[in-house]
């Protein structure tokens, strides 16, 4: 019998649909939870999880550049993540700089471009030069944005936007009745992805079911998928998956869709 190119939605497993190419979500948003749950549950030190997980990005986005994501956005270090210990953060620190000298070239190969988002001044001076050769290395990509949220926090990006809304009005150079969301929108740190800026879809592993101080202002009307994988088991077929799950709503926006 000829094998169905069909895959499982995991939420409903007596039901089977197909992935439909012609509606990929344009941008997709990750929060990649779980990598220390993971390791832990294998008896592993919890940067074992991290180094995991650092292999499932790299597989995750030439999965999703090749389904046509236009964005690729990961949550891969926030601004609460300086809470943790101090070895597991210089750790974290050190990935970025692993990641991007051992990925670059297949970026390069896959057409896909990196964007930051976040305050960067803060990393490792190491670290910083990575992601910014990684950014130059790739300027002249135009597939898929591989788009990084480090040292990100949604309230630390909108509190920065109404501070230089703010200042632009104190100035005059800005009439406070003409702010509107698309000026709230112009001032995030999303804002050099244009019409993309705001997710289709927002995924995130472990099971966890919050937002956790991520792009709080653009997943106003995003799908939201929990799924139960921890980071480093999330695959190319995991995120058909959610896809797919994706692909079941109707989105409308606030209005209706059938009058």
């Amino acid at each position: 019998m000829e094998a169905k190119s069909v895959f499982s939605n995991k939420k409903d497993t007596n039901t089977e649909q197909k992935l439909d190419m012609d509606r990929i979500p344009a941008h997709i948003a990750i929060i990649m939870d779980g990598n220390g749950r993971w390791a832990q549950a294998r008896h592993l030190p919890r940067v074992a999880g991290h180094k995991q997980g650092m292999q499932t990005v790299k597989k995750v986005t030439i999965a999703a550049s090749d389904l046509g994501v236009k964005v690729l956005s990961l949550y891969a270090f926030s601004t609460e993540n300086w809470k943790r210990p101090a070895t597991e953060v210089n750790y974290l620190m050190q990935l970025p700089i692993r990641f991007f000298k051992t990925f670059v070239p297949d970026l390069v190969k896959h057409n896909v471009k990196v964007m930051v988002m976040g305050d960067i001044t803060r990393l490792p001076a190491e670290t910083q030069q990575a992601v910014k050769d990684a950014i130059k290395d790739t300027a002249d990509c135009d597939g898929m944005i591989l788009n990084f949220a480090l040292n990100y926090g949604s309230r630390d990006e909108i509190t920065r936007a109404v501070q230089a809304i703010a200042t632009a009005a104190q100035d005059g150079q800005l009439d406070p009745t003409t702010i509107t969301e698309q000026t709230i929108s112009d001032h995030l740190m999303s804002s050099p992805l244009g019409e993309l800026a705001d997710p289709d879809l927002l995924i995130r592993t472990s099971g966890e079911e919050r937002i956790s101080n991520f792009m709080l202002w653009q997943i106003a009307y995003s799908e939201l998928e929990f799924v139960p994988e921890h980071w480093p088991d999330f695959d190319g077929e995991a995120l058909k998956r959610a896809i797919i799950g994706f692909q079941g709503r109707h989105r409308r926006f606030g209005g209706l869709v059938n009058k």
